[in-house]
């Protein structure tokens, strides 16, 4: 559980759409919960750095622009939750999980679907969209 001194904490920062900054996004990430009183060992921190990873991830792999990058949010609407989104440039790739179950890609949203409480995507207008996910963190 975070023991957040007071609700409706925001945090948000832009990254670059590569590799580097999805990993970077995670790292600081788990830095912001850390500070919100979550630490980087437990359960709450883990589940958000793997659905932060995977969001990121997608982001720079299928969201991502020449020149352009992806912003992470992160919302403590209360202690026991956590608002994740990541806005990229390219609205017109809506997200949805493919469950191969093999090799590769496509598997990330169906974890990200059963770490979180609910997930989603919203276009994010003049052009491209906002992946979004509610983390439980008690």
């Amino acid at each position: 559980m975070v023991h957040a001194t007071h609700t409706g904490t925001r945090w948000a920062q832009l990254f670059s759409g590569t590799p580097r900054g999805a990993r970077l996004a995670r790292l600081l990430a788990v830095r912001r919960l850390e500070l919100w009183g979550a630490p980087p060992t437990s359960e709450a921190s883990g589940t958000v750095a793997l659905v932060v990873a995977e969001l990121a991830a997608n982001a720079v792999t299928h969201g991502c622009l020449p020149g352009r990058g992806f912003r992470l949010s992160l919302e403590l609407p209360d202690t026991r939750s956590l608002f994740v989104a990541v806005d990229d440039p390219r609205g017109e790739r809506a997200p949805a999980p493919r469950g191969r179950g093999g090799e590769g890609s496509g598997n990330g949203l169906l974890l990200v679907g059963t770490l979180t409480v609910a997930w989603g995507w919203r276009p994010r207008p003049p052009s491209g969209k906002t992946v979004w996910a509610v983390c439980r963190l008690e």
